[in-house]
C-alpha cells in the first residue's frame, strides 16, 4: 500500500516541532508548574504547559500541512482530508513533569487514517524526553533509532530473567485490581518497573533498556508513537485476542516471549 504521503517527510516535520515543543517545556518547567485541571480522577492532572505545548503542536503542523488531522490529548480535534492524522501527546508523563522527576516526553505520530489504533497505519513517530535530549524515532519499514543510532530489541530472555515495566491507571477500581496482580507478577520476573510515561516505557523495550511492557488504559496518543518505534526495532506490539495494541491492552515484547507473556498477564489479571 502506498502511504498518503511520505514518511521521512512526516518524520522530519514531526522531529523539528517536538524539539521546539521541548525546548519550550523545559523552559516552562523552570518557572515552577501548577495544576491547571483534573480529567478522569484527582490524580489525573493537566497543567497549562500540556494546553501550550499541544497548541504548539497543532500550530506548527497546521501551517505544513494543513489538510492533515489532529488528534490530541488536551482535546483538540481536526478531520483529515489528506489521509494523515497526527496522533500528539504534548506531555507524556504530566505527573513526572509536575513533581520535576526528568522522566517525560513529547509524543507525536503520523498515521494513515483516522485516530483508531485498530485501523491506523503509522507512518512516522518521534518521542522526545526533553530534559535528557533523547529522541526515539521511526518510520514505518525504515527502522527504529535513538538520536542518530539504531537501536533493537534485546535477545530473548526467560520470564524470571526478564525486566518488566508497566504503569497503572487513574481510576481507583482498576488501580487496586492492577496492583494485586503485579504482587503475582514480581515473584516470577527478574523486576518490575513503572517510570510513569507509556511512550518512553515503549522506547525502553525498543532500545533494549528492559524486555517487556504492559498496560491496561492506554489512550491512542499514549501509545501511537511508542508502538511504532517498539515495532520497528523488533518488537511485537499487540492487545489481547489478536487485537492490536489499545485501551483494553498494550503489550511489548520479544517476538519470541510475547505469546507466554500474554498468557501470564491473563492468568494474574493484569
Amino acid at each position: 500500500m502506498t502511504p498518503a504521503a511520505d514518511p521521512a517527510e512526516l518524520l522530519a516535520l514531526a522531529r523539528s516541532i517536538a524539539l521546539e515543543a521541548g525546548a519550550m517545556i523545559v523552559e516552562a518547567r523552570r518557572g515552577g508548574v501548577e495544576v491547571a485541571d483534573r480529567k478522569s480522577s484527582p490524580v489525573d492532572v493537566v497543567t497549562q504547559v500540556d494546553r501550550d505545548s499541544e497548541q504548539l503542536i497543532r500550530t506548527r503542523l497546521a501551517e505544513a500541512r494543513s489538510d492533515d488531522g489532529f488528534f490530541g490529548e488536551e482535546g483538540a480535534r481536526d478531520a483529515s482530508t489528506s489521509g494523515v492524522t497526527w496522533v500528539v501527546d504534548p506531555i507524556d508523563g504530566t505527573v513526572n513533569f509536575l513533581y520535576g522527576i526528568p522522566h517525560y516526553a513529547v509524543s507525536i505520530a503520523a498515521v494513515e487514517g483516522e485516530a483508531d489504533p485498530q485501523a491506523w497505519r503509522a507512518l512516522a513517530a518521534v518521542v522526545l524526553n526533553p530534559v535528557t535530549g533523547e529522541l526515539f524515532s521511526a518510520t514505518a519499514g525504515g527502522g527504529a533509532r535513538l538520536n542518530d543510532a539504531p537501536i533493537a530489541i534485546r535477545p530473548a530472555a526467560t520470564l524470571d530473567q526478564s525486566l518488566i515495566a508497566t504503569g497503572f491507571a487513574y481510576a481507583e477500581t482498576t488501580r487496586r485490581e492492577q496492583g494485586a496482580a503485579i504482587a503475582r507478577l514480581l515473584p516470577m520476573v527478574r523486576d518490575v518497573r513503572r517510570m510513569g510515561t507509556a511512550s518512553l516505557d515503549l522506547c525502553a523495550v525498543a532500545c533494549g533498556r528492559v524486555d517487556a511492557y504492559f498496560e491496561r488504559t492506554l489512550s491512542p496518543w499514549d501509545h501511537a508513537a511508542g508502538a511504532l518505534i517498539a515495532h520497528e526495532a523488533g518488537a511485537v506490539v499487540t492487545g489481547f485476542d489478536g487485537r492490536r495494541a489499545d485501551h483494553l491492552m498494550t503489550l511489548a515484547a520479544h517476538p519470541d516471549r510475547v505469546a507466554a507473556l500474554e498468557e501470564l498477564l491473563r492468568e494474574i489479571g493484569a
